[in-house]
């Protein structure tokens, strides 16, 4: 193996012999990081070793991307999830991406002292979504209907109800009522409400009986919200400082899964019953109460309705937080304009639901008493059977498909750069000493 020296105790392979000869390689040389990496313990050497590694990683995802996904996908006819993408990952190029026991034990520590090992997830994802076959093929596979969707398929077409414990769901005369419940966290979102809302978004799909979505808060138990409905908090910063949110289960995930499934439906097998196959797609109107900060903002901009009180506020915190909030950077200009966006992206800015600019962000402004009225109005208007087929060629213009793989792409990236840099920590570790003082 040729290599090129970059310093004492780090070099990478020279690649572009084929795909066989390069995975060796890399799988070689990552190994040779991985037991200096043991030896020199943490430290400046430490970070040396693993940029090195991480320059092996992304220039064999580089050239490769495509073949190493058609290889864990036995030739794209295997629909996989991202966490089973990486997990074939370091199975075949051992390296590639951390093994199972690095990742559960990168989440049993606080954010502050992780290794940063999801950022070679990033890189993987990076260079799979940057591959149109690849990228394209993993964007339908996260469109497919979850397992916990599926299983529970059968008892709410009976029943009408499914009951994810943080995420309820119920049909009532034709519209599929989601209902999130976290109310600990204020309905801020985490790993776990990420998985329960895709499997609640999954059902509203998949039952016939469901014309119409509507996504809405429940009531909070929190002292100063007491018996108020709210629609989001946006991330929870409390598992963030825990280390308990992921690249893969949270950020990728939650993009990739039931917001990308809200916006153009679940990608369903072509079974040959019609000329030409499409997704299985519904309308949605968001029911916004209180307030939607950062990712509870963010969501907004993928429905088609959304309906507010009167005395509720938008905004998007993520850049004083120290994260990227999510698609914002790519819709919010489109929706909002470019001005308001930077505002609201650079200078977390407040936009109050009843003001000229909140009514970029949402169709109608009410008071709380007549917000249950509102909603089932905008529910009934976006149950014409015509909506669907208007929203699907609006979005494949306003937003094709391979914008967002790209963007999600550089996303990948950047967000675990973020995820692991020191301005993150300190100002986790400020939010966290003043709630706790």
């Amino acid at each position: 193996m040729t290599v090129t020296a970059v310093d004492s105790t780090a070099a990478v392979p020279e690649l572009g012999r084929g795909y066989a000869d390069d995975c060796a390689a890399t799988a070689r040389c990552l190994a040779r990081f991985e037991d200096e990496l043991r030896a020199a313990g943490p430290g400046e050497a430490a970070v040396r070793l693993h940029t090195a590694a991480r320059r092996a990683r992304r220039r064999f995802v580089e050239l490769h991307a495509e073949t190493l996904y058609a290889e864990l996908t036995d030739g794209r006819r295997a629909f996989l999830r991202l966490d089973d993408l990486a997990a074939g990952a370091a199975r075949l190029i051992p390296g590639l991406t951390p093994t199972k026991e690095q990742i559960e034990a990168e989440r049993r520590r606080p954010q502050r002292v992780k290794e940063g090992r999801e950022i070679d997830h990033g890189i993987l994802f990076w260079g799979l979504l940057r591959s149109a076959a690849a990228g394209r093929h993993l964007m339908e596979a996260m469109r497919r209907p979850t397992p916990k969707a599926l299983a529970a398929l059968p008892a709410f077409r009976a029943t009408g109800r499914a009951d994810f414990g943080i995420v309820s769901v119920e049909r009532r005369d034709g519209v599929g009522e989601v209902t999130v419940d976290n109310a600990r966290f204020l309905n801020a979102e985490d790993d776990l409400l990420v998985a329960a809302l895709e499997a609640a978004v999954d059902l509203v799909l998949l039952d016939d009986g469901i014309r119409v979505g509507v996504l809405r808060g429940a009531a909070m138990t929190h002292p100063r919200y007491a018996g108020r409905r709210v629609f989001s908090a946006g991330i929870n910063l409390t598992r963030l400082y825990e280390g308990e949110i992921s690249l893969i289960d949270f950020f990728l995930a939650r993009e990739l899964g039931y917001i990308n499934k809200i916006f153009r439906g679940l990608s369903v097998p072509d079974d040959g019953g019609d000329w030409l196959p499409e997704p299985v797609e519904k309308p949605w109107a968001a029911a916004v109460d209180t307030f939607a900060i950062g990712g509870g903002a963010q969501i907004l901009l993928v429905f088609d309705r959304v309906i507010a009180t009167d005395d509720a506020y938008f905004t998007l915190p993520a850049l004083r937080e120290g994260i990227i909030p999510g698609a914002a950077n790519l819709r919010l200009s489109r929706v909002a304009g470019n001005r308001l966006a930077r505002q609201a992206i650079f200078a977390d800015r407040r936009i109050d639901a009843r003001s000229g600019e909140g009514r970029l962000l949402c169709d109608e402004a009410v008071p709380a008493d007549r917000m249950d009225a509102a909603a089932a109005a905008a529910a009934a208007e976006l149950a014409d059977p015509a909506v669907v087929g208007n929203r699907r060629i609006l979005h494949a213009h306003e937003e094709p498909e391979d914008v967002l793989r790209l963007y999600l792409a550089d996303y990948a990236v950047e967000q675990c750069r973020r995820l692991h840099s020191p301005d993150l920590v300190e100002n986790l570790e400020r939010t966290w000493i003043s709630r706790n003082r």
